[in-house]
């Protein structure tokens, strides 16, 4: 097996990967844009579009007229980019797929913070989960937007290590210790609903070689180890998606648009509703990353990997350029 350019030891294994990530990454959020015409049944030149972003950016945004209510579109779309293992977690429906709506007063979801209508901090799913059941990647289908607000950020994982290797190593090396970061366990009437989790933030996944990003910019209900390298890192981190790095992407999703992604760093806006009309989206999260893509280079000429239009009026985006 050839050397992981996320080992701290192979720098000639990194700097390739590295000049070939930075020169094929995105420069802003149109490139991420496919236009395709019905996510329920993908063309060939469409599926592989995303695939190829997803490849070079961990990240893709389709845009579709599908606006409907239908669960079974994230489903059909996640099988057509090889995602069949859906995580069916406790809030989700018995599909497996969430519709992300604020809640209101009643049931279990209203006290989670993605079923209201307030701002979440930078995270990736599943941050609690153990590390037997990473979340590698994930499906947003916008069917109504809000009123106002509930724009979101994304930044993809790897260009997230380069800054911090490319500011510190040791850094690196303090966020893959496996535990780096601690979430305690969440108690409920009947007991302890879920256990405390210890994990890095960092790992590679062993039967791919690809970054695994664990992370939450949440200040409660997170331990982080106390040393000085991962206190810095920590900061570090928390001072960069703060900011205005060119690699951070900011949109909102219209109806019939959607995210696909291997999981990347993402946040969300607060938002108003139009009342007696709530934000609707669906997500689905998935044990399986996205396919690869078909051909065998994943780092081709930019000018042929983006290759659709993000010129329609219908795309609300605002984003920096590398």
């Amino acid at each position: 097996m050839p050397a992981s350019p996320f080992d701290l030891t192979q720098d000639s294994a990194y700097a390739p990967w590295r000049a070939a990530k930075l020169a094929n990454h995105p420069r802003t959020a149109a490139d991420l844009v496919v236009d395709i015409a019905d996510p329920r049944s993908l063309r060939a030149d469409e599926r592989q579009a995303l695939l190829q972003r997803c490849a070079t950016a961990n990240m893709a945004i389709y845009r579709s007229p599908v606006d409907t209510e239908d669960k079974d579109i994230v489903r059909q779309l996640g099988s057509q980019l090889g995602l069949h293992q859906l995580d069916s977690n406790w809030l989700a429906d018995e599909d497996g797929i969430s519709p992300i709506a604020v809640a209101g007063q009643v049931g279990q979801r209203s006290v989670f913070i993605p079923y209201t209508n307030r701002p979440i901090k930078w995270h990736t799913d599943g941050y609690y989960h153990p590390v037997t059941r990473h979340i590698r990647a994930m499906i947003l289908h916008c069917v109504r937007p809000a009123r106002s607000g509930g724009e979101t950020a994304l930044m993809d994982p790897d260009m997230v290590y380069i800054r911090l290797r490319d500011a510190k190593p040791q850094w690196v090396q303090a966020l893959m210790a496996p535990d780096a970061m601690t979430i305690p366990e969440r108690v409920d009437e009947d007991g302890v609903a879920r256990p405390e989790q210890s994990g890095p933030v960092f790992s590679v996944n062993a039967s791919t070689g690809d970054l695994h990003m664990r992370y939450t910019a949440r200040t409660r209900s997170v331990l982080w180890k106390d040393d000085p390298d991962t206190r810095d890192a920590v900061a570090f981190l928390s001072d960069l998606l703060a900011g205005d790095d060119p690699a951070i992407f900011r949109l909102r999703l219209e109806p019939g648009m959607g995210l696909v992604c291997n999981n990347v760093l993402h946040d969300r806006a607060g938002f108003e509703d139009e009342p007696g009309q709530t934000r609707l989206l669906y997500r689905a999260r998935y044990l399986d990353a996205v396919a690869k893509p078909a051909m065998a280079d994943p780092h081709q000429a930019s000018e042929d990997l983006y290759v659709k239009s993000a010129s329609s009026p219908l795309f609300n985006y605002t984003s920096s350029s590398l």
